[in-house]
């Protein structure tokens, strides 16, 4: 390989990408930015078979996590408990390991509150 004066000789880093990106789907109507609302049979039958095989691996993750926001929205509230836990699930989903996932949790929150 020879030197190209019209080129770099090295090979620049790529520039870094957001970790998540939203693309707009037209087939999801948005009826508002801050609230979803309840898919319809039609919807949910696109990807019942597609995605199948994530139901037990899912649902075994997320039932101890499940199962301690009941337990904390007995003495902080429901909302709280259900942020808590969603903040948790997504960091391990993100590959956090679970236990250090639910301790970043806790570290953000003072006096019961994020």
């Amino acid at each position: 390989m020879f030197y190209n004066s019209q080129q770099p000789y090295y090979q620049p880093y790529p520039e870094p990408q957001p970790q998540y990106q939203y693309h707009y789907d037209p087939r999801f109507p948005q009826a508002s930015p801050t609230i979803p609302t309840e898919p319809t049979e039609q919807q949910i039958q696109q990807y019942a078979a597609q995605f199948q095989h994530l139901k037990h691996p899912v649902l075994n993750l997320v039932k101890p996590w499940v199962e301690y926001g009941v337990k904390e929205a007995k003495y902080t509230s429901v909302s709280h408990a259900m942020t808590e836990i969603a903040a948790i699930t997504y960091l391990i989903g993100k590959g956090y390991n679970p236990t250090v996932a639910h301790y970043i949790v806790e570290s953000w929150e003072k006096n019961e509150q994020f």
